[in-house]
């Protein structure tokens, strides 16, 4: 951003409007990126829809982290049936 023009001997009102000009390019510069990002990206982009920690196989994990405990339960649950 250029730099303001601001001095000593300028008047209250005059400053304010040197300010004035400035924030309003500043938020047209502001308003026209947040345009660009949404219209660049959509809204599941932002989103990743592989998890790494997830499991896809719930037999192999209930046996690696539950072994005995499952192996048990399915035993018992044949029997009762």
């Amino acid at each position: 951003m250029p730099q303001m023009n601001i001095t000593k001997n300028m008047t209250s009102e005059q400053r304010i409007a040197v300010l004035k000009r400035h924030w309003k390019k500043f938020n047209k510069k502001i308003q026209r990126n947040q345009k660009v990002r949404r219209t660049e990206t959509s809204f599941m982009d932002k989103y990743d829809s592989h998890n790494i920690n997830a499991w896809t196989d719930g037999s192999k994990y209930l046996q690696e982290h539950y072994g005995d405990r499952v192996a048990d339960q399915k035993a018992d649950d044949a029997d009762w049936n």
